[in-house]
């Protein structure tokens, strides 16, 4: 994996760490240099710092999802609420606040990779109309054009396609996203729902793929 740090002291603290757990880790200090090597290295997983000197961790994101699909751990000092958002926004799969715990960093990874993995061993693919996942590629496209997804829309498509006319809860959905139970005030599962239907082209103020269920999560609208 690839940690994107500029403080070289927790940069290599963090190396130290993940590497005892048996991960091969790289470490690059500043954002623009990041782009290049992620997409050309595409390590595994990037934890990746927002402060970056030049390019920060935003921007990076930014660039490289429409070519990295593998997980990307936002790990910053900046951890209120807006920050988060925007981070999720962007196309981070998962957003944690420095000081974190070592262990729960270590468990976040480990949750990421997981679903990673799982879904890159699956040669499946679901069909509903127009729209095609595949599994085993981790690729969606709708009428035969390539839908550019972060590996968590991917994964909620997946979850809610294989669902169809079935209610999915938050719950359900925060445990195959984050590996945790969806505690009531964070927003990450709705704005996923959000930026995914915007892919799909359907309109949130009166969807017709993914429909609200008020009180309890979403449902995919299976084809009449």
């Amino acid at each position: 994996m690839l940690v994107v740090e500029d403080d070289s002291r927790l940069a290599r603290l963090v190396k130290e760490f993940l590497e005892r757990h048996g991960f091969e880790v790289a470490i690059e200090g500043r954002g623009e240099r990041a782009v290049t090597r992620i997409a050309q290295e595409v390590p595994d997983l990037v934890v990746l710092d927002i402060m970056l000197p030049g390019m920060d961790g935003l921007q990076v994101c930014r660039m490289v999802r429409p070519v990295y699909r593998h997980p990307i751990l936002m790990l910053t000092a900046r951890g209120d609420e807006a920050d988060e958002l925007v981070g999720l926004e962007v196309g981070a799969d998962d957003y944690m606040a420095k000081p974190v715990r070592p262990q729960l960093l270590l468990a976040r990874i480990r949750t990421l990779l997981r679903r990673s993995e799982r879904y890159d061993a699956m040669p499946r693919q679901l069909k509903v109309g127009s729209l095609v996942v595949d599994a085993g590629r981790r690729s969606a496209s709708m009428d035969d054009h390539a839908l550019d997804l972060t590996t968590a829309e991917f994964d909620l498509l997946w979850l809610l396609v294989g669902c169809a006319g079935e209610v999915v809860t938050r719950d359900q959905i925060s445990q195959a996203l984050h590996g945790h139970e969806w505690n009531g005030l964070e927003r990450s599962v709705d704005l996923c729902i959000s930026r995914l239907r915007k892919k799909l082209g359907d309109d949130g103020r009166r969807p017709e793929r993914i429909r609200s269920v008020r009180g309890t999560g979403y449902m995919w609208v299976p084809e009449r």
